[in-house]
Order: structure tokens, then sequence, then C-alpha cells
């Protein structure tokens, strides 16, 4: 018995067309995509409503119960204790090597290139999402705090990439879970005011987590990529084995993204998400310009690109990372001068990566150098990378 008619019958209206999945994928993977787009994390979600029911000491028995695990909890309630089981069982893949080890070819590169193919890549490609955008602006965060998401989803980014940190009660498990959470709270919010369900599919449901996993994943890489800081075949399937840690920490189906290993297999699994995306929104070109807007002063850091060219090579770099059409869509300007200038920067850096990698002893020392700057910069901040948002978790709880 298929599970065709259900799905298609209750298939977001602006999220493409069952039929036109099942043409281009199957029956499979349209059924899968059908079922990801009415659902959100049921095991989050179920928690989010508990601490609805029993108010702040519930949200602080789960902060307690994430950084200390579920033993150290007296009697939690059920969903709690069903999240927390899920979260501190990793996966079995999920061995010392992978956990210690599988994030290094992150360190080969310093923090500033990911935050370029962070705010300028992938948050600009999530951004693209109208379901994502719509969520944004139906809690009344569409550009308020646009700065504020670049700096703490770059610092939950540097958190989970540490050695070790996936680890239950790790830095890396605490912050992932804090965003969880979050999420959680964000989808009861937007479903309290008015988000349109039968358009869009559930708030921040498993596709539109997917398609975020992806921009972590396969746009940043190809973003760091095109400036010069490539990675080779293994390093990229070890980055990816990592991220599918970070996948079951987040809450999202394994289905939609474990066993991707290259980019291209990741191209290919993303075309299937992007199928039912749907056009980009005027709310979309809005949180763009605020992106870029947020990070002009990078360029320089990460690039020693000249600070006269500002906003102009930002943006010819983002044109880079989405391509012209997509670009010209979004309002992101050319400029021939800035696209030059861009290039022999990244000329410059390619032969330097090729050059160290030469040297197996410079090239551990250039990892090295990168994994202790990345720790300092976390030091500097705060420890908690998610403890900015405790207010504004509590007050979608309160509101939603």
């Amino acid at each position: 018995m298929t599970l065709a008619p259900t799905i298609a019958a209750s298939w977001p209206s602006e999220r493409g067309r069952y039929s036109g999945v099942l043409l281009q994928f199957g029956q499979a993977r349209a059924d899968l995509v059908g079922w990801a787009l009415t659902t959100g994390d049921p095991l989050a979600d179920a928690v989010v409503e508990e601490i609805h029911a029993g108010g702040r000491n519930v949200r602080q028995q789960l902060d307690y119960g994430i950084r200390n695990g579920l033993g150290s909890l007296d009697a939690p309630p059920p969903a709690m204790a069903a999240l927390l089981v899920s979260t501190e069982n990793l996966p079995n893949y999920a061995d010392d090597d992978v956990l210690d080890s599988a994030s290094m070819p992150f360190f080969t590169m310093p923090n500033p290139v990911h935050l370029l193919s962070l705010s300028a890549g992938a948050l600009i490609r999530v951004y693209e999402s109208p379901s994502i955008s719509k969520v944004l602006a139906t809690t009344g965060r569409l550009i308020e705090g646009a700065d504020r998401r670049i700096r703490e989803t770059g610092k939950w980014v540097s958190t989970v990439m540490l050695p070790g940190g996936l680890r239950p009660g790790g830095g890396g498990y605490i912050a992932t879970l804090q965003v969880r959470m979050l999420h959680a709270h964000m989808r009861r919010f937007a479903r309290t005011r008015g988000f349109d369900e039968a358009a869009y599919g559930a708030p921040i449901n498993q596709v539109d987590l997917a398609r975020t996993w992806m921009d972590f994943t396969v746009t940043m890489l190809n973003a760091e990529q095109s400036m010069g800081f490539g990675l080779t075949s293994r390093e990229t399937a070890t980055i990816y084995r990592y991220w599918w840690v970070i996948a079951h920490l987040l809450g999202i189906d394994p289905r939609l993204v474990e066993g991707i290993q290259t980019n291209e297999q990741a191209g290919r699994v993303d075309d299937l998400y992007q199928s039912v995306t749907g056009p980009l929104i005027d709310e979309s070109v809005t949180l763009a310009k605020a992106t870029l807007d947020s990070i002009t002063d990078l360029l320089t850091e990460a690039l020693g690109v000249p600070e006269t060219l500002g906003s102009k090579g930002l943006h010819s770099l983002a044109r880079r990372f989405h391509g012209d059409a997509v670009a010209d869509e979004l309002q992101i300007a050319e400029d021939k001068i800035a696209d030059a200038a861009i290039s022999a920067a990244i000329n410059r850096i390619r032969t330097r990566r090729v050059n160290l990698r030469r040297d197996p002893e410079k090239w551990a020392t250039e990892q090295t150098k990168n994994l202790e700057a990345g720790r300092a910069l976390l030091s500097e901040a705060d420890n908690a990378v998610y403890e900015a948002h405790r207010p504004e978790t509590e007050s979608l709880a309160r509101q939603g």
C-alpha cells in the first residue's frame, strides 16, 4: 500500500508538487520529502510542551540534564528523558576516531575564512528559503539581530568543530542541543502567530533542517574552495562523517543526510530539497542585505583584500558563492575592479596552500595554529555559546 495519496493531499502548496518530485526523484524520495515537509522535531517539540506545562523548573531541569546527563536528573518528565536518551546514545559510526579527529580538516584554514563562508555563503542561502524567511518574519526576527545571528552561529560552528566536543556533556554537544531547543521554541511560537503551514509545511521542518545542514556542509565547503581553501577528497569525507553526528544531535532524520561523503553526493541530495524550497521572496532579499552589511570588515582579515574595497569586495565574493542568477535576484551588485582584486587574492592563497601541503610538518603546524586560535576566540567570548539566547528562548517559552 502506497503512502502517495495521503502525502500528496497534505503537501504544502508553496513547496512544489508531489507529482513533480515523484517524476524527478522517484516514489521513495517523494514520500520521504512529503513526510519531512510536515514534520518538525517530535522529540524536542514534546519537551517544549513539557516546559510550557511545567514552567521555569522544567527549563532548569532540562538545562542541567543537557550539561550533566540524564543520570543526573531525579524523575525527569518523559519527553525530556526520551530526548536525552536519544542524544546521549550516539550512532555506531561516532567512534573515538570520528569524535576526536574528524573535524581537523576544518582547521586547515583560519577562522575568518569560515565566518565568510558561513555568512556570505551558508546563511544567505538559508535565507533563500521562503519557509525560513517566513519563520523569522513571523517571530519578529527578520532584521533585528542579524549581526548577532551571524556571530552566534559562528560561535556555534566553531564550538561544535572542536575535537571531542560532541561527546555528551561536551561544549559542542551542549551548544547543539541549545540550538535544537531554540528551534523547537521558535517552531511553537511561529504556530501561535499564524505561520501558514498549509503553504510552507511545518515551521523549521525536516526539509528546512536538512537543507540548512547542506548549507553548513556543501555550501560552506564549496565557498571555501572558491576562496582557495579547498580540501582533499579524504578530508572532505572526514568532515561529512563528523557532520552526520551533528545532524543526529540537531534532530535531523538520518535518512535525509547520512551516507553523504562528497560535495557531488551532497549536491545531488540538495537538488531534492531545493526542488521543494520555492522561489525567493522579498524577505530573502532583505535578509541577504542585512547579512552582507554586517560582515564587510571580515573580508580584509580573511583574504587580505584592501580595506578600500569594502562592501564591493564582499558582494563580489557573494556572487561567486551563489552564482550570477541568484545574486541578481538577491540584488547583490557586481564590480569588475573588486572581482580582479578578489581573484588575485585567491591565487595567492592557493599557491601558499599548495606549498604548505608539500611539507607535512608545516601543514600540521598550520592546523595546530588555527585550532589554538579558534580555542582562544571562544575563550575570549563565552564558553556557553548559546547562553546569549537564554533570554530569547525563555521569552519564546512565555509567549508561545
